[in-house]
């Protein structure tokens, strides 16, 4: 009787639910970088020796990874001004478009928007003697760089990211 009662726990769909994978709601884009609708994928987890391989061993991963932060002016795209898509290193979410990018004179790309609020989330960072707000992949939980209130119209809000932390897709 009770293997009979522990296999229909086990089948009752919230123990499936229990078991899934976690999942997380993000807007990807379509072919000509629109948004859309969003929707439900599991989110991406690899083990350190997984996202080591991935990324390498240099400063990639220990920024990505390992919440660290590049030196300021010497990222790959503090000062680019091409059009297109900067999405995650590490899952390739699409995070932040060209068009809210802006010079805030920090050394670091720094964003008014991600593409959607959807795929961005906010932690407390206590590191360093000060509170932060650090924004990571709101799909695989990379550490992107840091989110402050001084930022332009019409949100004020500066997301300042880490380079390493980005790819970039040019607009076609």
């Amino acid at each position: 009787m009770t293997a009979l009662l522990l296999a229909l726990l086990l089948l009752t769909p919230a123990a499936a639910e229990e078991s899934a994978a976690p999942t997380v709601n993000v807007v990807l884009l379509d072919e000509w970088g629109n948004n859309l609708p969003a929707q439900t994928m599991e989110k991406v987890s690899k083990t350190e020796a997984e996202w080591r391989t991935q990324l390498g061993e240099g400063e990639v991963y220990q920024v990505a990874r390992g919440k660290g932060t590049e030196r300021p002016f010497c990222g790959a795209f503090h000062d680019s001004k091409q059009p297109g898509i900067y999405s995650c290193v590490c899952c390739d979410l699409p995070l932040f478009r060209s068009d809210a990018k802006f010079d805030s004179g920090t050394g670091w790309p720094s964003f008014f928007q991600p593409v959607a609020k959807e795929n961005v989330v906010t932690a407390a960072d206590r590191s360093l003697g000060m509170t932060r707000e650090e924004i990571l992949c709101a799909r695989c939980d990379a550490h992107l760089g840091h989110v402050f209130p001084d930022g332009p119209p019409p949100t004020r809000l500066r997301y300042c990211v880490n380079s390493v932390s980005l790819k970039f897709a040019p607009d076609q």
